[in-house]
């Protein structure tokens, strides 16, 4: 439970950069970030492949390093809820692994978030917000069958080209505690995904660092590093984008961590999004 505390103060934390403007006076974010921005009032639907060829396997306390899954599809839909003084950014995710040398496949652990940014943390170039987090139990040949849960907490904005931000994932495993091995918690890594991205005048073109999550293991006070980079480009439509990008990762750091450290991983992505309008109820 002090770590939930811990976890809750340094999300909550993460709105200290709210500004107190009015809805008329703030800048407007550009339509190519907006296309790149999860934390946007607007409809998201993204599909995504993953493959995973390789992973070190160096040792680890003596023990050879496991290898993690061979590849993945991911669907993951935002759907806004504007409201006054509020937006509700519900966001699930939805993944199907597949492992060629063991030929197990099936759902991961589906996560549903609602990221709430208050209209007071929308400074208009970027926002502030934190909400709570579940996941479902996965087929337990590629995942944990069992629930969990946590909070989420996200910063972002944008200067110019310039696109950037960090999202904070937390969450515990919703078992007895005392049933798990010694040296053991519920307590999951905690999940840090800073993002960065430079956009190529207005062609629509751009660089970024892609989708790494970095995690802090409690358990072992281990960290794992992965690093990317990610090339892109956006299409502006009358009503909507469409963001299509292609990326590399490997893993930077990583001896102390127990588990998977992927040695080479490719992505490929396609999103289309719809922005609406904040309510006035």
């Amino acid at each position: 439970m002090r770590k939930l505390l811990y976890i809750c103060v340094l999300l909550l934390a993460i709105t200290a950069k709210a500004q107190d403007t009015k809805e008329s006076d703030k800048p407007m974010q550009d339509d190519t970030s907006k296309a790149l921005d999860a934390t946007a009032t607007q409809w998201s639907f993204q599909f995504a492949y993953q493959f995973m060829p390789d992973y070190h396997s160096d040792l680890v306390n003596g023990v050879p390093r496991r290898a993690g899954l061979d590849n993945y599809v991911q669907l993951r839909i935002v759907a806004p809820i504007p409201l006054k003084g509020l937006t509700i950014l519900p966001r699930v995710t939805i993944r199907h692994y597949e492992d060629v040398n063991t030929g197990n496949s099936g759902f991961g652990n589906t996560e549903i978030f609602a990221l709430m940014i208050p209209s007071f943390s929308d400074w208009g170039t970027g926002r502030a917000g934190i909400g709570p987090m579940v996941t479902l139990p996965g087929n337990k040949d590629v995942a944990r069958d069992e629930w969990g849960y946590g909070l989420s907490g996200a910063v972002v904005n944008s200067s110019g080209p310039w696109f950037y931000g960090i999202l904070l994932t937390q969450s515990f495993r919703a078992i007895d505690p005392s049933a798990l091995p010694t040296g053991s918690s519920d307590t999951n890594p905690l999940g840090i995904a800073p993002f960065l991205n430079y956009t190529f005048g207005s062609s629509g073109y751009y660089l970024g660092n892609g989708d790494m999550v970095a995690l802090y293991d409690w358990n072992n006070s281990a960290f794992y590093l992965p690093v990317g980079l990610r090339f892109g480009k956006v299409w502006v439509l009358e009503k909507g984008s469409i963001n299509a990008y292609a990326e590399y990762q490997t893993s930077a750091i990583y001896k102390n961590y127990q588990g998977p450290a992927v040695k080479n991983s490719f992505r490929v992505n396609f999103t289309y999004t719809m922005p609406v309008g904040r309510g006035k109820k």
